[in-house]
């Protein structure tokens, strides 16, 4: 099992990397002023932090309970990425629609834009985490 200093340098890195990558693509692709879209990836990313955190303590609980380990296969790595996505959707949708003053289908379609991007981002990212910093033997 990882421990809490290493789930948050894996939380904050995520989201630092993903903001600085995010932000300016989707002010280019949906048209809204970059600073409108680094608002609300800031918002969305104090969220998906806290999120993230929470949902990765109970991912690999879960695991080690049914699996003994909390080594992931290539499987398991989809399966994790799209449920935390799922979560974080659930979590953000309405704010989106609040803030950028887009109807709720409007903010679904953009959700699922970003949700598209983080989840391959997500997937990458762990894969090279776990690479850099890979989870000890004795776990």
């Amino acid at each position: 099992m990882r421990t809490r200093k290493d789930r948050i340098r894996h939380a904050l890195g995520f989201e630092v990397i993903g903001l600085l990558i995010f932000a300016p693509l989707a002010s280019l692709v949906f048209g809204f002023e970059l600073q409108l879209m680094g608002v609300m990836a800031l918002i969305g990313s104090i969220v998906a932090t806290i999120w993230n955190y929470f949902y990765n303590v109970l991912f690999d609980r879960a695991m080690f309970k049914l699996r003994g380990t909390v080594q992931k296969t290539v499987s398991i790595r989809v399966l994790h990425a799209v449920l935390f996505e799922g979560g974080l959707l659930l979590l953000f949708l309405p704010a989106i629609a609040w803030y950028l003053n887009i109807s709720l289908w409007d903010a679904f379609k953009m959700d699922i834009a970003m949700a598209t991007f983080y989840l391959i981002y997500a997937f990458i990212y762990n894969w090279i985490y776990d690479k850099v910093f890979p989870i000890p033997k004795s776990s």
